[in-house]
């Protein structure tokens, strides 16, 4: 390590290590502290009231009187915070809300932030990727550069103008540590611009002189910004303009389908790639081992975690409440697909988060993301769920006198140029007369359902415009009865991750 970095690594990161390293001896102690901490502030407040919460509860009587929740269960307290109410679902006032992908009957949700649980949740959580980076990375010069951070915006909330949502990305960097302010390109000003395409012109412009020697973002927004980069200098490697440039740390989507253009770009043997996961509803896991790709799940930010077994969900993944079905960590099997429930500091109990994950290893414990506990198409960050394709299918049938028998939808990359689109087939027992017109419509429909759709479609910098294959009356019959699947409940999944079932009806037409 160079000076700078020693010294910081010495004096700031590494009396972390000694807490992490407890996670692979005692979890269960662990995880019941962070229980007895977030019921002390519970209790305190409309919610705790409601299901008499207190400190000294055992975890099982937690569970008995907290039943599983989703979104719409908590929507309702969450637009009384918004609107100014105290004591709601956290101690006092929480004026800062992330703005997240919606459920089926919203554009948008709001996740309440208050700043307490940035510190001891988010906040600890990046600290604590650069502390275990550094552990495997004797070599490293990270505080002797700089670090390229690409994140949102944030605006006044819809209900109420004193209070501020944005994407998480928008709200770290508003709140985010002096030390951090310090070592990060661009300005905030910059960073928290609004408009993306005057917004990219102008990090540009900053980072590029910049001794820049990591990245932290989203992996197909950063591709975006390398490749502008690369444009405007003339490189055709990114360790060309950045010769220091030794990491990224990426979350958000899954990293698979542009790892390989990763490589073409930053050619450079140092180069490491470090996978966190930090939703908008808390810093959950990081990639402690960088020869491992599972991470390894945080058990003491503020968060108590438990798992509900796949088969518990029923067939459109609505959550049982029988309080003996969710797992503590302690209790979880390796190699199973659990849906993850989080209670938290920041004012969630027992709140089915939507992603689907699998333990590789115990002690400590390390998770890979699976999925999502719905159908979605996640391949971009745009976080399209079924509920959102379905309306939006509704009302251009509508509009345009068709009708659908039946559908899927699959994403299609194209790494070369940093974005992909959506590949719709679908069978029609209705046409529209103009095909085009059609995918037109369909797309601004998803917009409009979408917030996460929407961003990522602005000047189709991300995501391209959505392709429809017309399918031949019967095909996707054909395809069920092929697998065995035709008749009674067995339908084609409406929305894939991958291009697996995609792929497989089409080479039937």
């Amino acid at each position: 390590m160079d000076l700078k970095t020693k010294i910081a690594y010495n004096t700031f990161l590494c009396h972390r290590l000694t807490a992490i390293d407890r996670y692979a001896e005692d979890p269960r102690t662990i995880q019941l502290k962070q229980l007895r901490y977030i019921l002390d502030n519970a209790q305190h407040t409309d919610f705790g009231r409601k299901h008499h919460l207190e400190r000294c509860l055992t975890y099982r009587q937690f569970a008995e009187r907290v039943p599983v929740q989703t979104y719409d269960d908590v929507k309702g307290d969450v637009e009384r915070m918004i609107n100014g109410a105290e004591g709601v679902l956290i101690p006092g006032k929480c004026t800062w809300f992330a703005k997240s992908s919606g459920t089926t009957n919203d554009k948008s949700k709001f996740i309440p932030v208050p700043y307490s649980y940035l510190s001891r949740n988010h906040y600890r959580g990046g600290s604590d990727a650069l502390t275990l980076y550094l552990r495997n990375r004797p070599d490293s010069r990270f505080f002797d550069t700089k670090g390229l951070l690409l994140g949102g915006s944030h605006a006044p909330t819809p209900l109420n103008a004193k209070a501020r949502m944005g994407d998480l990305s928008a709200v770290l960097v508003q709140h985010m540590p002096a030390l951090g302010d310090a070592i990060r390109v661009p300005k905030r000003s910059t960073l928290l611009m609004s408009e993306w395409v005057s917004k990219l012109e102008k990090i540009v412009d900053e980072v590029i002189p910049a001794r820049v020697g990591s990245l932290s973002g989203v992996p197909s927004w950063m591709l975006v910004l390398i490749r502008r980069v690369l444009e405007k200098t003339g490189c055709n490697d990114l360790s060309e303009v950045w010769p220091d440039l030794e990491v990224f740390f990426h979350g958000g989507i899954s990293f698979q389908p542009y790892r390989e253009t990763y490589r073409e770009l930053i050619s450079s043997p140092r180069m490491k790639y470090m996978e966190t996961y930090n939703a908008s509803e808390g810093f959950f896991a990081l990639q402690d081992d960088l020869s491992i790709s599972a991470m390894m799940l945080m058990l003491d930010y503020g968060v108590f975690f438990e798992f509900l077994p796949l088969e518990e969900l029923d067939e459109s993944r609505t959550p049982v409440c029988d309080p003996s079905k969710l797992l503590p960590v302690w209790e979880v099997e390796l190699y199973k697909n659990y849906a993850m429930v989080i209670t938290t500091s920041g004012g969630l109990y027992r709140y089915l988060i939507g992603d689907t994950v699998r333990f590789e290893t115990d002690m400590p414990y390390r998770i890979v993301i699976t999925g999502r506990t719905k159908s979605y198409i996640n391949a971009f960050g745009e976080e399209l769920m079924v509920g959102n394709a379905d309306k939006a299918l509704a009302v251009v049938c509508e509009q345009m006198g068709a009708k659908v028998k039946e559908y899927t939808a699959a994403p299609f990359f194209l790494p070369d140029q940093a974005k992909g689109r959506h590949d719709w087939l679908i069978e029609f027992e209705r046409k529209p007369k103009d095909m085009d017109c059609f995918a037109l419509e369909l797309d601004g429909a998803l917009q409009a359902l979408n917030s996460d759709y929407e961003a990522k479609r602005y000047s189709n910098m991300t995501l391209l415009p959505l392709r429809i294959t017309q399918a031949p009356e019967g095909l996707f019959h054909r395809w069920l009865d092929e697998k065995g699947k035709l008749g009674g409940q067995h339908k084609v999944p409406r929305l894939s991750n991958n291009r697996k079932i995609m792929d497989e009806l089409l080479s039937m037409i």
